[in-house]
């Protein structure tokens, strides 16, 4: 990773574990309730990559980008597909970056909550892991993208469209499906996939995914690849580059 060693965790570890805590309901509709902060609590964290300290053996980093103190920053929220790790996820998306902060949270399972029967336990986590970002660093509320690959971009296509009062944007790299409770809001979409893609096969995103975005009046930017199951540097710095605005 460009940004150096691990360091100092974001948050001390919470003396229960995540997803055990209230607001449940909130939880199992698939809805977020952190927002960015106009003025964090806590000191901002140097920059680096470093660990979310909220969740113990599945945990997740947080990627801080040299930049002022006191400029608001862009943030992707990048997931990862199944079975994956935070470590393995982030250099998906780190070198196109640029000055956004990246989170990369774990899910609670081998894969995230909805795939395995229903919203909870990973829209919890999440919640606490964006808290701990936004009591620390100022946040553009007008550029939060929720990103992922495979499993994790399905689920971000599913909470970005649940949350579209939080999240601007939703960058999905090789998704199967979309599958949110209630649509709130109207994130801008990014949706790429490989032609042999023989783990999601690009025919259900094609035929069927894509077009009922584009027929519910969501902003759709589809990009087909030559190539299978992966996320092309060239289409990740396209996506993120939606960011910067129309």
């Amino acid at each position: 990773m460009s940004d150096g060693p691990v360091s100092q965790p974001v948050s001390q570890p919470v003396s229960q574990p995540v997803g055990q805590a209230g607001g449940q309901g909130s939880a199992k509709r698939g809805r977020l309730a952190a927002r960015p902060l106009q003025a964090p609590g806590r000191a901002a964290m140097a920059p680096g990559c470093h660990p979310l300290g909220l969740g113990g053996r599945r945990d997740g980093l947080l990627r801080i980008p040299d930049a002022p103190d006191d400029a608001a920053l862009p943030l992707v929220v990048m997931l990862h597909g199944a079975g994956g790790h935070a470590a393995g996820t982030l250099p998906l998306i780190e070198g196109v970056a640029g000055r956004a902060l990246v989170l990369v949270p774990e899910s609670r399972g081998p894969t995230w909550d909805v795939i395995l029967g229903g919203y909870g336990p990973d829209v919890t986590f999440l919640d606490e892991a964006l808290r701990a970002v936004f009591q620390r660093h100022r946040v553009d509320p007008a550029r939060i993208a929720l990103a992922g690959f495979s499993d994790g971009a399905s689920y971000a296509l599913s909470l970005a469209l649940a949350n579209g009062d939080l999240f601007t944007h939703a960058l999905a790299f090789s998704p199967g499906f979309a599958a949110p409770p209630e649509a709130v809001g109207r994130p801008r979409i990014f949706v790429s996939h490989g032609v042999e893609d023989d783990v999601l096969p690009i025919g259900r995103c094609r035929r069927r995914l894509v077009p009922n975005l584009q027929a519910a009046g969501y902003d759709v930017r589809y990009r087909e690849f030559s190539g299978g199951h992966s996320v092309p540097e060239e289409l990740a710095a396209e996506a993120i580059g939606l960011l910067a605005g129309p």
